[in-house]
This record gives structure tokens, sequence and C-alpha cells, in this order.
């Protein structure tokens, strides 16, 4: 009845499929195909005629006739059935005797795990599929597996426990290989952990891209200067890695040296919706959830991203345009998504991209890794790395014309290291598996675009030259988009012959005065430069019998601490005091501190002064020896 049944639902190719995906061959084992993969470590497609026979008469007597503990009695049964086919005729002769003599010398072996992570994720993604085609290349994933597993045993002894690293073909969006983690069976240092999908903080890793939308806007270029120097944007302070300020520096050296102030000024002009819908646009998911609360930290690594996010990003590097990478060879199941993030047009795209590359492939930067040119072999890439607050996730992602790379390095439980970073830690990592898997690749990604030329700039700020401009270099500028700014880094100032006093327009006597070009500092470098006592030529003390009124508000003092509007709670058994600083023009020579409208100080503009609050709100004034004055409030409560 049931053979009645099953002809009538199936055809016999099925029936047979259905057999061959079911008949039991000992112990735990159903199928044909999980027969081989176990047994001889092959598809049955590869196996041989002796083999073949061996695994077709084990069905019959899967319990006695067990591979691995009664070989002989296999070799025995099987050979009884080959000189049967020796009889019927049904092989060559010289077949026959070669599988009647060909040894079994076989037992169970371990299932096939490969890229367990990603055949994991595949197989919920496609619940239903009997097979599913994975990008991975065999070759690469198995040497990018052995790097990751060796590098990290090596960094054990650091407290360092993981690392996982994502490779795309460029051209296709291929996944070539996909390293989850360090060791999918360490159940102590969670192996099993996707680190590929794991959301984490980036670290600087973000920076390459905010400076090509910088460059697309025309807000800088490769040689503008920025000044790296102590700045509160409204109550945030960021710092740079190693704890220092390098004063003006170039948009080159910033990125190159992945400053922490400068990125912070650039997204402040750029506007911090601009990168974040560009990160949308790439499907930054962590990134949509946190928009609202998002702020200029953004870009020191003050948002959660993946390391398949942030390596797809650098793809557009390499490409010129966003593409979504492909696990799949059918890729219309996972969907291709192609939109490149920048506006307007490609050109300009590839133009940004291009001035980045030149930057991103310098070798002389302090992320490369200490004495690394000496002991390895230098990949031609470009690269960026990030390290996250608190040392707990370290970045390198690079990329060449065929693959772009991405490596985190870290611990699955958040635990920072103190040696942990992304230069010292994952770039040797990345490094070794360019080297691995594109020996001598190709380095030049990028052309230099028709709208990309050189042009003469002043030195000392980036801008065009002016007049007064004596130190003048080639800088690249995109045409028709790149800033066309004059250099203002010198003024004019009317001063008497022996340069002890300045005036006015409202004070310029008729005779005794002459006019000099001193340097036009803005006050957050001058307070930096007067800190650190670095020499510059001060614009002399305003004639003191001016009577003018200076208005220009615009120019007051810019009070940096406190913040704005900030809530202090403080001890009222121990009270503790409050420093009140300011930065002001480099003309200015003292300032007048008041609180709640009393004066309560007067001192040099870079000279810190400190006040012991008392409970409530607190008005605290600025004024400069020019009349202009600037005004906050703040808190006090009781701790």
């Amino acid at each position: 009845f049931r053979a009645v049944q099953l002809e009538i639902f199936y055809s016999k190719d099925e029936i047979l499929q259905l057999y061959l995906n079911l008949i039991p061959f000992g112990s735990n084992i159903e199928g044909i195909k999980s027969a081989s993969m176990l047994y001889f470590k092959k598809t049955p497609d590869l196996l041989s005629l002796a083999e073949l026979t061996t695994l077709s008469i084990i069905p019959n007597r899967p319990s006695s006739l067990r591979l691995g503990t009664r070989n002989s009695l296999v070799v025995q049964e099987r050979n009884k059935w080959l000189n049967r086919f020796q009889k019927a005729k049904l092989f060559e002769s010289t077949a026959i005797e070669n599988a009647l003599n060909e040894p079994l010398s076989v037992s169970r072996g371990e299932a096939p795990k490969n890229a367990p992570h990603l055949a994991i994720r595949l197989k919920n993604n496609f619940p239903e599929q009997p097979i599913i085609k994975s990008s991975l290349q065999a070759n690469t994933q198995a040497k990018v597996e052995v790097l990751v597993k060796n590098y990290v045993n090596r960094i054990r002894v650091m407290n360092i426990q993981n690392a996982a690293v994502l490779v795309i073909d460029n051209k296709t969006m291929n996944v070539v290989s996909y390293v989850g983690s360090a060791d999918f069976y360490n159940n102590t240092d969670g192996g099993q952990v996707d680190g590929i999908q794991a959301i984490r903080s980036p670290g600087s890793a973000l920076k390459p891209l905010l400076y090509a939308l910088a460059f697309e806007k025309g807000i800088i270029t490769p040689k503008s200067m920025i000044n790296d120097v102590p700045t509160n944007f409204n109550g945030f302070e960021p710092e740079n890695f190693d704890k220092r300020f390098n004063g003006k520096v170039s948009t080159t050296f910033a990125l190159a040296n992945s400053l922490n102030i400068p990125a912070v000024k650039i997204l402040r002009d750029l506007g911090k919706s601009t990168l974040i819908d560009a990160l949308k646009k790439m499907d930054f998911k962590t990134i949509k959830k946190q928009e609202k609360d998002l702020g200029l930290s953004l870009i020191l690594g003050g948002c959660g991203v993946t390391l398949e996010e942030m390596t797809q990003m650098y793809t557009q590097f390499a490409n010129g345009e966003f593409q979504k990478m492909k696990l799949v060879y059918d890729d219309e199941q996972f969907g291709n998504n192609i939109q490149s993030i920048f506006k307007p047009p490609s050109s300009i795209l590839n133009s940004s991209l291009f001035l980045l590359h030149q930057i991103l492939t310098q070798i002389k930067r302090p992320d490369l890794p200490n004495n690394f040119d000496y002991s390895y072999r230098l990949p031609k890439i470009a690269w960026k790395t990030g390290t996250s607050f608190g040392k707990r996730d370290a970045w390198s992602i690079g990329y060449n014309k065929r693959f772009t790379v991405g490596v985190w390095v870290g611990n699955f439980s958040g635990e920072g290291v103190p040696e942990l970073s992304g230069a010292e830690i994952a770039t040797p990592l990345l490094f070794n598996i360019f080297n691995a898997i594109d020996y001598n690749g190709i380095n030049k990604a990028f052309k230099q675009p028709e709208n990309v030329s050189l042009r003469k700039i002043c030195a000392e700020t980036g801008n065009l030259p002016n007049e007064f401009c004596t130190n003048q270099v080639l800088d690249y500028y995109i045409s028709g988009f790149s800033h066309t700014n004059k250099c203002e880094h010198l003024k004019n100032v009317f001063v008497n012959e022996a340069e002890t006093s300045s005036f006015c327009t409202d004070c310029l006597p008729n005779e005794g005065v002459k006019q000099k070009l001193y340097p036009n500092l803005s006050p957050d470098l001058l307070a930096f430069y007067e800190s650190k006592q670095v020499f510059y030529e001060r614009i002399p003390p305003h004639n003191a019998n001016c009577e003018r009124i200076f208005k220009e508000q615009d120019k007051a003092p810019n009070i940096v601490s406190p913040n704005d509007g900030s809530e202090y709670f403080i001890d009222t058994k121990e009270p503790q005091q409050i420093q009140l600083a300011c930065q002001a023009t480099n003309d200015v020579k003292t300032v007048f501190w008041y609180i709640n409208d009393e004066l309560y100080a007067k001192s040099s503009p870079n000279k810190a002064v400190f006040y012991r609050p008392k409970m409530g709100r607190i008005k605290i004034s600025c004024s400069d020896d020019k009349g202009r004055n600037s005004n906050i409030s703040i808190q006090v409560m009781k701790e």
C-alpha cells in the first residue's frame, strides 16, 4: 500500500532521491552524502567504485557492517558485490580489479564545519533552502582563519582574546573571507559570538568618510590649516589619543595622525546631519536608531557600528560608489542596493576620493606599527586605524584595487586593555592578511580626475595667497568646488616709530606713525601659544588716550570655562572652586571678570582665575580692555 501511495505522489527520480537522503548508515548517520563526508571526507560524486560499493552495502546491515570498527568484514562483503558486478559485466574489468585491490582504512570523522559563523547566519537567513552557495573562496578563507587564530594566540599574553576579519572583493562585492572570531569552539572567550555583526565603537575609523565629504563640499583641501588646540564645543572638550596638541596643522597631517580636535571642527563646519545622512544611506542600522542622540563625539567613536558596515563603507573608497556586499552567489536573495552616498555628481565623488587616497596611502604616519617595515613586507594599500574610548576596540581597515579588508581586535566581554590600539594591534594583522591574499597587489586605485588640479596656496593657512604671503606651496583642489578663501594670516596695524603703541583710525596721529604687518591669530591659537610659551610677534597695546568705544561683539572674549548653562553640584562642607577662563584676540591685554554684574577679578586673558560659587543661578561676565563683553550663566546646586 505504501509503495503504491509513493508511486502516486512521487516520480521514480524523487523516490530514489528520498531513499538516498534517508538511508541509515549506522549510529546517527543518515543519507549517502552525510556518510560520504563523514567517512571519506568528500562528496558522493568524487567517490571511487570501491567507496561507492562500500556505502551501497552498509544500509542492509548498518549494525554489523560498521566502518571504522569492522573494516575487514566490510571489505569482504564489498568484494562479493564487486565480483558480482564483474560477472554481470557492469564495469570494465580493469576498474573492478582496481576496486578489489583498494584498501579500506577509514573511520568516522567530524562533519565539515567551514566558516561556522557565516554558515549559521546563512542558515538563519534561508531556513527553507536546502543548498546555499556562499561567496567564500575556500583558499582565502582557510588562509585568513589560520592567520587570525595564530595572531590571537600570540597576543593573548596581553589579555586580548579575540579578533574578527571580513574580506570583500571590490569588483564583485563578494565576501571571500568571513571570520567571526579567532576560534569558534572557544567557549571561554565567546568564540561563537559573530564579531562581524557585533555592535562596537569605531574610534577614529569613521574619519576618512568625514574628510571625503568635506573635500567634496569645498570646506577643506589637503593643505588647509586647522588649529589643533584645546577647544570647548559647547561643553564637549575632546582630546587627542596621545593627550597632546600640535597647534596649527594641515588637513593631511590631521587625518594621517588621526587628530581629534581638527576632526570635530570639520564635522561642526560640515554639519552633523550631513555625515549622519551619508551613514544612513549606507545602512548603518545603529546610527539610524541613535540619530537623535548623536553629537559631535560621533566622529570620535561616540556611536555604534559593525565590522560589516565599516568594511562595506571602505569599499566605496576603492570603487567610487556604495554597494552592499554579497554573501551568496545568487544575490537576488540579498538584494544589491547600489547608490552613491555623495551628491552632487560622481565626478565630485571621484575627486574627493582621489584626495583621500593620497593621504591614506602615506607611509610615514604614526599608525604604522613600530618597526613593521623592518620586519614585514609593507603591502601597497590605503588604510585607517581606530581605537575606541577605554581601549576596548582596535580597528584597522584597508583597501587596494582588488580587496577591502576589515580587522577588529578586542574582547567580546568589552574589557579594555592598555596595550590595545588600532595601530599596534590591529594593523599588523591587516598587513599579514593582505600579504597572504594579494602579495604585490596594485596600489594605484585612483587616477587623477580631470577636475583635480594643483594651485599655489599660502603655507600658513592653506588659503589662496595674498600679497604678503611669501611662503607659498602647491596644493590639490577640485575645480569649481574647493573654497577660494584669501589668506589673512597677517594684518596691517598702525604703530608708532618705536612700535610700542598701536592706533585705530579714530586716534591716528598725523605724524610719527607707520604701518606694520602682525600675525592675525585666532583667540584659541593665541591662548595655546601663551600657555605653551610659544613666541609670536604681539601687537603693541592700543593708544591709551584713544576715546573710541569698541563694539565688535563678534571679537568679545570667548568664555571657555565654565560651560554656559551647566549645572554644578558642590559639597557645602568643602565647597569646590570653579575655574574662570577665556580666549581673547591678541590685541587684548586685560580682561575683567564679573559675577552677577559685580567686578570679581582683573587679569591677563590667558591667566586662569578661580571662584568659589554660592548656591543658585549665577551670571558670569567677561569684558576686555576694548569694552567688548560676553556673558554666560550656570546653576550651582547642593551635592
